[in-house]
């Protein structure tokens, strides 16, 4: 009763299963907990492109443009891809179950494994780009950012147990508030560069950075190419809206399509409007300062407004980490149940969330933030690589699946192991833009793993292959249970036969073992009481008080064994084993074994934990059935 009044006060009374369809979320709300992740990317995405161009020095950085809207172009492909996933997979589960119904169960597999990766990751990086921003306006702050990101993994884990209309209520106001201060800085900063109203115009950045190799060639490429898949950070979370159709309230499909559209011009919106002006400032990347808050640095001189970004910076860097929260459980209840993830993470807790999966994500991303040290640098290496293999994945699947589309007359339909499909007008064009994008987040990956495979990458490289081990190793072992507890062809004489035995296993006669034996009775007409004495004292004694029970002890035959060890586990065990083999084989034994149980659950470390023990022993033979007996005790401590 405590529990569940502690409980309570801080994840909230329980809901009705009934309320849950009031649970989803409108399009508002939607934005902010689905896109906060896509959005917060544009803290350093641009900064990502640059870092790696600068080792060819600051008159490199004027590459980051094109790059930037070469990445842009990348990312209306994806979302484009997005949108007829959401349209034609209105159950969600995104590059999972496009995957499952166009190109099989491995390839679904792999793009799952990708994607709780990259989710795990999205907290991890976001958390620890948070914090970055935060220890960027107050350095002071540095050391203790692994302690900051461990406190807000814990404030994102708590609201998110508290529901999903909650959270996005929550973390509204930071994501549209980080928007708007962005946007407005990039309208200043548009107005002073190109001196537009008579403002005063901002001063380029004048410090040189002298390249630190030179390159040529294939050599130069590799570099560009580098800068490109870096800058695809911007594309991590995309994906988000398609797993969670589910979460948005009627009609899903179109809610969720909608959301998408808005995400995908809003987060582009500023991610062309911080790469265009940090190019045309000749910002140059620093480890002590991101680019964005230099950039509203110069754009703002330091005023109300720098401080209004950079606080929201931080605050959508940290909730970021929502977007993990949001598809992480969701997509592990899909795998659960397909049976290839334990199934209690499909289950949902009191307020209508997935609160298993929600635990196990926040667990894992916080020893991933203290492994790291709060480092979201060091971390990006592991994170795109996740997310572009299962863009990959999920567009191969909507190139299949518009192939069969194409071969569809108006007015027809057709069915899939998932969804429905009918003729839709101008497919060839839409198979050929998942195939372009399905290519080019390809190329992405292979460039991922090639540049960064030393760098950290190797680790996702083998994750990926290990989670899809461990999901088939999973899905294994449900069919074997099921086909253990099958009926299907069972008679009457291949029920297993219940002996009549029960051993009461004592080492005192007591009020415990006295309500075991009782009950024991109760089930059988053939009772052994079990105790292994260790010296002719304990057995004296043991015989004194069971003779002052005539009237229970009647009856039942006490069996008293004599060793000269002090843990008496083993000689329990044997006597019961010798008993369910010898005198009852192929037989189902019962072993009644009485416990104390305090009050108080602390209290039980004051006591032997003889009968825990011989559980777990029993617990190994098929044939031997536990039945535990509890003793209740007021405890004081």
């Amino acid at each position: 009763m405590i529990r569940s009044k502690v409980k309570n006060f801080f994840i909230g009374d329980p809901f009705p299963t009934s309320r849950e369809i009031h649970e989803r979320l409108d399009k508002v709300r939607a934005l902010a907990v689905f896109a906060s992740d896509p959005i917060s990317s544009n803290a350093y995405a641009t900064e990502a492109i640059m870092s790696v161009l600068i080792v060819l020095g600051s008159g490199a950085l004027s590459l980051t443009l094109p790059i930037g809207l070469a990445v842009a172009g990348l990312v209306l492909l994806v979302i484009f891809s997005y949108i007829q996933t959401i349209l034609h997979y209105p159950d969600g589960g995104g590059a999972y179950t496009v995957a499952k119904d166009n190109l099989g169960t491995f390839a679904s597999l792999l793009a799952a494994a990708a994607l709780l990766t990259d989710y795990i990751l999205t907290v991890s990086v976001s958390v620890s780009a948070g914090v970055r921003a935060v220890t960027s306006a107050l350095p002071a702050a540095f050391e203790y950012r692994v302690a900051i990101a461990l406190a807000a993994i814990f404030f994102i884990t708590w609201i998110n147990l508290r529901g999903v209309r909650e959270s996005g209520t929550v973390f509204a106001i930071p994501t549209y508030a980080f928007v708007g201060g962005v946007l407005v800085v990039i309208v200043i900063g548009l107005i002073r560069c190109f001196g537009i109203f008579g403002a005063s115009q901002i001063a380029s950045v004048e410090e040189q950075i002298a390249a630190t190799t030179s390159m040529a060639g294939f050599a130069y490429l590799w570099l560009l190419l580098r800068a490109f898949s870096g800058g695809c950070t911007a594309l991590t979370g995309i994906e988000a809206i398609s797993n969670g159709v589910q979460a948005f309230k009627p009609p899903e499909s179109k809610n969720a399509a909608t959301t998408m559209i808005v995400m995908g011009g809003m987060a582009m919106s500023l991610f062309v409007g911080i790469t265009f002006l940090s190019t045309h400032l000749q910002l140059i990347p620093d480890e002590a300062e991101s680019i964005l808050s230099q950039l509203a640095r110069q754009a703002t001189n330091g005023g109300f407004l720098y401080y209004w970004v950079q606080f929201f910076t931080a605050m959508i860097l940290f909730l970021a980490a929502n977007t993990g929260y949001q598809d992480f459980p969701r997509l592990s209840s899909f795998l659960a149940r397909d049976n290839f993830l334990p199934r209690w993470l499909q289950n949902r807790g009191d307020r209508l969330v997935y609160s298993s999966g929600i635990v196990v994500l926040a667990l894992v991303s916080s020893l991933i933030v203290i492994i790291f040290q709060a480092n979201e640098i060091a971390m990006l290496p592991l994170y795109a690589l996740g997310v572009m293999l299962s863009f990959s994945i999920s567009q191969t699947g909507m190139f299949r699946l518009m192939g069969r589309i194409r071969h569809l007359k108006p007015g027809e339909t057709t069915q899939t192991k998932v969804t429905k499909i009918h003729y839709e007008r101008n497919v060839k064009w839409k198979q050929a833009l998942n195939a372009i994008g399905a290519f080019a987040t390809f190329i992405v990956f292979i460039i991922l793993v090639s540049t960064k495979f030393l760098e950290g990458a190797w680790v996702v490289a083998v994750l990926i292959p290990v989670l899809v081990t461990a999901f088939y190793a999973i899905q294994r072992h449900y069919d074997l249970v099921s086909t253990a507890l099958s009926t299907r062809g069972m008679t009457a004489d291949d029920i297993t036969e219940v002996a009549d035995v029960v051993v009461v296993p004592i080492a005192d006669v007591h009020q415990g073992t006295i309500l075991a034996i009782e009950y024991a009775k109760r089930i059988s007409s053939d009772v052994r009481v079990l105790s292994i004495t260790t010296s002719p004292e304990i057995e004296e004694r043991l015989l004194r008080r069971w003779n002052r029970f005539p009237n229970i002890t009647e009856d039942i035959r006490l069996i008293t064994v004599e060793y000269d060890y002090r843990d008496i586990i083993n000689p329990l065990v044997q006597y019961i084993e010798k008993l369910n083999k010898e005198e009852f084989p192929d037989q189902l034994t019962t072993v009644v074994v009485p416990e104390f149980m305090p009050e108080l659950h602390i209290a039980s470390l004051l006591h032997n934990q003889t009968a825990n023990r011989l559980r777990w022993r029993l617990k190994e033979h098929k044939d031997i059935v536990i039945i535990d007996v509890p003793f209740h005790i007021d405890s004081q401590l």
